[in-house]
């Protein structure tokens, strides 16, 4: 059960005191609080866990300071969209404003390599109004011989370099709790030039401890990669664990399913579950297209798979794409067949620009012809 506040009351007064006093008593209950906090006000509501089938909803209706009480089912309740609760979650960070309802590209090396080459994307970022990127410190990999990032010693550099570009945010992967430490530790020395969006891959999305150290800290937010052989349910629920820690900050990334059924592709592609995911929570939605796609095969109109499947994710309504890019690919340390060149990166912002359009023109037929 989510008890929603009303706007303005005020945690020090009688009101608020009365009612946590209410809940605090209630047999077998226990009270979560989670803020959401938006561009003009804070909205407070209380989780309420436990035997919620014996509390009476028209009793907590009535309470001081109660705005309305919604009863749900879905277990991921935190980040879950329930019943009449029709607004998204929306939160900003260093600068800039995750949503359901915006766009931003994350363009970027998958694994860090060299000072150069960081410098390189970074500043052509700049140069086509870019402030999001991603840089792989940490690689988990399949094989224990290939290269797994240059980790804590790259982070400087890399932060310092984004400063210098207006990179306000940074998609970093993460694949242990001293990997957060080892990143908040790193952007404290050099300044706070930048921020990171701490990425959790698919292959930790049940490392259910790492989901509880991440949602602990609550500064950074979290992008969270479906699990590449569960079930959407399994990994929405692997989300709503960051969401229980108080982390509240979560985009849920879409990036390929795995089965041979998505031959030739890297992975089967999973953007149909774009609007399945905004329908069933209030989380922003990221698409990962290299990591689907996994090469640079063109089709015979001349567009690459890659851009095919970037324009679907968006048209369905993402909200992020994270996508490969590099300076010399047959150089890069990781994935190098499936990143794109740098001269091709203004060709796929006009892409992503289309296809966001496309959207919008459909999101406004849609309000012409549907009945009210």
């Amino acid at each position: 059960m989510i008890v929603i506040l009303k706007p303005s009351i005020d945690k020090t007064g009688p009101e608020y005191t009365t009612l946590m006093d209410y809940l605090s008593n209630q047999p077998g209950i226990q009270v979560r609080v989670h803020e959401e906090k938006g561009s003009q006000q804070i909205l407070t509501e209380l989780y309420l866990v436990g035997d919620t089938k014996s509390l009476d909803q028209d009793d907590i209706k009535c309470l001081p300071g109660v705005e309305r009480v919604v009863r749900i089912s879905q277990e991921y309740r935190v980040l879950g969209r329930h019943k009449d609760a029709n607004r998204s979650t929306e939160f900003e960070y260093n600068g800039v404003t995750f949503s359901q309802d915006n766009l931003h590209i994350f363009a970027g090396l998958c694994a860090v390599d060299s000072p150069t080459h960081v410098e390189q994307m970074m500043k052509v970022l700049q140069e086509h109004g870019l402030e999001t990127t991603r840089m792989g410190a940490y690689k988990p990999r399949t094989s224990p011989y290939a290269f797994q990032g240059h980790g804590k010693n790259c982070l400087p550099y890399v932060f310092e370099l984004a400063g210098k570009y207006g990179i306000k945010v940074i998609a970093m992967e993460v694949t242990c709790e001293q990997h957060v430490a080892e990143i908040k530790q790193a952007l404290e020395l050099t300044g706070n030039p930048t921020g990171v969006m701490l990425q959790i891959g698919t292959r930790n999305t049940q490392n259910f401890e790492l989901l509880k150290a991440v949602g602990r800290q609550q500064e950074m937010p979290v992008l969270l990669k479906r699990g590449f052989g569960i079930t959407l349910e399994e990994s929405l629920n692997a989300a709503e664990y960051l969401a229980s820690e108080g982390n509240r900050k979560v985009v849920f990334g879409l990036r390929g399913m795995k089965t041979n059924m998505g031959d030739p592709h890297r992975n089967f592609v999973d953007f149909a579950h774009v609007p399945v995911v905004k329908r069933l929570t209030r989380m922003p939605v990221c698409i990962d297209p290299s990591h689907s796609v996994g090469s640079r095969d063109y089709a015979p109109d001349g567009l690459l798979d890659v851009f095919h499947v970037t324009a679907q994710g968006i048209i369905a309504g993402a909200n992020m794409v994270l996508v490969d890019f590099h300076p010399n690919p047959s150089k890069a340390l990781v994935d190098g067949p499936q990143a794109l060149l740098m001269s091709e990166l203004p060709y796929f912002l006009e892409d992503c620009r289309i296809a966001r359009e496309a959207y919008e023109k459909r999101q406004q037929a849609i309000q012409r012809i549907r009945p009210a």
